[in-house]
């Protein structure tokens, strides 16, 4: 770039400002459920629906999206994102029905699912120099807005109602899309770029059995009743989906890579259990301690302060520490401090003070601001160039299912009573959990280093 250091810094912001719109209105709608539920007179169940639906259109949108930005540039996809977002934060506030409510919230989905693929290969195109440090940048954002996302929703609606957690975007859209429009290099003209090119390029087949089976798969998880129809036919779905893949000329997921490249397989599965391991602690603790312990909503909010403000801090400690080491020795470490962390929730953590209590969480999120970074790294070191949007587009549909699979786990445990030795079994499930991390980490070890080698 140019001039580095300014020039860095104001590319930087441009992502980040567009890729935290996805985390910050995926957990900011939690406190405007109840209003959103009064005004359009519906169930919890109905109006529950703006949340699975986000969640779903998440975890499909983004690999699809991110194959489109390979194909015609990621700068055009990275600003129809923001478009997206904008129509959204526009028509929400003046939806006269819930259905329209739930196609904004569709739109704001979609759109912030571009964006992360788009904005994670444009900082892999563009900063060399730091990459780990640049892309802890993005999990900061990121991190925090997941964090505070129930908190700033809170506030702005006290003071305009729920329309005001999607009016909120347009400082946000407005930055990033005015920064990105200058800050971003043109996008290189590529051979079947055009509309038509990429509409004969796009594997409409593999992407509709990908939907369908991501869909029924997530619906089946999703439900407190399995439906096991929808998990026998999201399982045909995906076998189908792979057959379909492997015969396609031009696939949109090429699974040969996932045979082939044991690195980047072993990065998306040990994501999976990453976020698993996460969002376990993130959506069950606080239930525990309204319930259990009867704590307030803010203090049970500043004991889960602990865990997402030591990984918020540690963030931009671990890109510095993989821009010189390489990100396996961060993803070993980060793994074997959530065996740690998973030990004292298990033994010690329902016994000792609330003090103690916060220390046990910042070292839970040590490992997990460690372990974020580095695999966001990993995956794009073991990521061919071209597949770049493709590939980060299913690194974030691996966070989905790690935290849709935490909802099973939390309903198993804490389905009939939320008591202290329910906690404990959380905490063996844990254990079990970093143990399987551990394993996967040292899978992608010697996977990256057989890589490194054939490539010397």
């Amino acid at each position: 770039m140019k001039n580095p250091r300014k020039s860095r810094a104001l590319f930087l912001t441009a992502v980040a400002s567009g890729t935290m719109l996805n985390p910050l209105n995926s957990s900011m709608i939690s406190l405007a459920l109840h209003s959103i539920q009064r005004d359009f007179h519906l169930s919890f169940t109905t109006v529950s629906w703006l949340i699975s639906s986000f969640y779903l259109a998440s975890a499909i949108a983004q690999p699809v999206t991110g194959k489109i930005g390979d194909l015609i540039g990621r700068k055009k996809l990275f600003l129809i994102g923001l478009i997206l977002v904008a129509i959204s934060a526009f028509g929400a506030p003046l939806a006269p029905t819930f259905s329209v409510l739930l196609v904004m919230r569709l739109f704001q989905s979609i759109g912030s699912g571009a964006i992360y693929p788009s904005g994670v290969a444009l900082v892999q195109s563009n900063i060399h120099e730091r990459q780990a440090s640049a892309l802890a940048v993005l999990s900061i954002f990121a991190s925090a807005m997941t964090a505070l996302g129930p908190t700033l929703g809170g506030f702005l609606i006290i003071w305009g109602d729920w329309p005001a957690i999607f009016t909120v975007n347009f400082p946000f859209i407005i930055i990033s899309f005015i920064l990105g429009w200058y800050m971003f290099p043109k996008d290189k003209k590529q051979e079947g770029s055009s509309i038509k090119n990429v509409l004969q390029h796009l594997d409409f087949l593999g992407i509709f059995l990908f939907a369908a089976g991501m869909i029924l798969l997530l619906w089946f998880l999703l439900n407190a009743s399995p439906h096991y129809i929808a998990g026998i036919g999201g399982v045909v779905f995906i076998l189908l989906f792979i057959w379909r893949e492997l015969k396609a000329r031009d696939p949109f997921i090429d699974v040969r890579l996932f045979k082939t490249n044991h690195a980047l397989t072993s990065v998306y599965i040990q994501f999976i259990v990453l976020n698993l391991f996460n969002y376990c602690l993130f959506f069950g603790l606080p239930t525990y301690f309204q319930d259990e312990m009867h704590l307030s909503v803010r203090t049970s909010g500043l004991l889960m302060l602990f865990m997402s403000g030591a990984s918020i801090i540690v963030s931009p400690l671990a890109g510095k520490w993989i821009d010189k080491a390489g990100a396996r020795q961060p993803i070993l470490t980060g793994a074997f401090l959530m065996l740690i962390g998973a030990i004292l929730l298990a033994v010690f953590f329902i016994h000792v003070p609330i003090l103690v209590m916060g220390i046990i969480l910042a070292f839970l999120g040590i490992g997990y601001g460690l372990g974020n970074v580095a695999l966001q790294v990993a995956m794009l070191d073991a990521t061919p160039e071209n597949i770049i949007g493709t590939s980060s587009g299913l690194f974030q549909t691996c966070r989905y299912l790690g935290s849709i699979l935490s909802s099973v786990v939390l309903g198993l445990v804490f389905g009939k009573k939320i008591i202290p030795e329910n906690m404990q079994i959380l905490g063996y499930i844990m254990i079990v959990v970093s143990i399987i991390s551990i394993l996967l980490s040292l899978q992608y070890v010697r996977s990256s280093l057989r890589l490194k080698k054939t490539a010397h």
